[in-house]
């Protein structure tokens, strides 16, 4: 049973408004902008470069600083990497994910870039999926120096953490179904951090961990309950993966072309289950996957403690190295 007592709005720093629209505080999540001022001590580099202004989307460059001073160096691989929040909150800007991002940056290394989508309720599902597409697209036509200079095109991986690994996964599908249009961006793999699924029955995880502090099973479900379409339930397939058997002839597609999955998981996270299940259909479908789940933690621990991310930067290297 979920916990009667958290308001899943507060907790979220959300407030419904009667015409049901919603009303954003900060909730502790501050904003860092973008610099590539030599003079201030970050270990990486960043822009922010428009995609498309009517929908208000743009992305965020982060480039090592080691790389940027040392130009006759290999180019970095090209990590296009999609921020967390339920769909409903947080932004590339959010220093919590800007953070993390300059260690990764820095440590795996990679050119990453993180994509700025529309937001639920406001924008729902599949908004946030069209909008991240649609940046893949841009960076594979982009003339921009910091991509065309440092960028390796042809190793490319698509990330996230949370919502943005349940993005990287319906991102990768859509990809992976017009690949021949993304001519100078050749994708090697999907990684899925802490993605986040759902469904219409509860797994025994999301049972046991219905309290949780980080991701209590209300909050869980007012999230997909404000990011899905109007009249679907969570067996729809942008939160189960699974339902109908899932995507058979894409997951098909993904095998044939060689890409590789890495599913990034721990126990303390409510969502262990829905990773898990993830892996094991994958493995049965011929597709590439590696999974590293790990005892105890909580779900996005790497993010909000950055003492674990290095350790986290590790494994990816390993990955996208192999």
């Amino acid at each position: 049973m979920s916990d009667l007592t958290v308001d899943p709005y507060a907790y979220i720093g959300m407030v419904r408004n009667p015409d049901g629209s919603v009303t954003r505080h900060s909730l502790g999540f501050p904003n860092t902008p973008a610099t590539s001022d030599p003079t201030l001590p970050s270990p990486a580099f960043t822009k922010d470069i428009p995609i498309n202004q009517s929908n208000n989307t743009w992305l965020r460059i982060f480039l090592p600083r080691e790389t940027h001073d040392s130009p006759s160096a290999a180019k970095l691989p090209l990590v296009v990497y999609y921020h967390g929040g339920g769909f409903v909150m947080c932004s590339a800007a959010s220093s919590i994910f800007h953070d993390f991002y300059t260690i990764a940056a820095v440590q795996i290394p990679a050119v990453i870039v993180s994509v700025e989508y529309r937001l639920a309720p406001e924008h729902r599902l599949p908004a946030a999926y069209d909008d991240c597409l649609e940046a893949l697209h841009w960076i594979n036509s982009s003339d921009d120096e910091w991509l065309t200079k440092y960028a390796d095109f042809s190793s490319c991986f698509l990330m996230g953490i949370s919502a943005g690994g349940n993005i990287a996964y319906h991102v990768g599908l859509r990809a992976a179904a017009c690949v021949e249009d993304l001519t100078r961006l050749k994708i090697r793999g999907l990684i899925l951090h802490h993605a986040y699924f759902g469904g219409a029955s509860r797994t025994q995880s999301e049972t046991r961990l219905a309290n949780d502090k980080t991701l209590p099973l209300s909050v869980n479900d007012l999230m997909w309950e404000l990011a899905l379409p109007v009249g679907v339930d969570r067996d729809h397939e942008y939160c189960n993966p699974m339902v109908g058997g899932g995507p058979s002839g894409i997951w098909d597609e993904i095998r044939l072309l060689g890409w590789r999955v890495l599913v990034i998981g721990c126990e303390g996270d409510p969502l262990i289950d829905r990773q898990v299940e993830l892996v094991k259909v994958l493995e049965e479908k011929g597709v590439n996957v590696v999974s590293k789940f790990t005892e105890g933690g909580y779900h996005g621990v790497e993010i909000k403690e950055p003492a674990k991310a290095g350790p986290l930067c590790v494994v990816i290297q390993e990955f996208i190295s192999a």
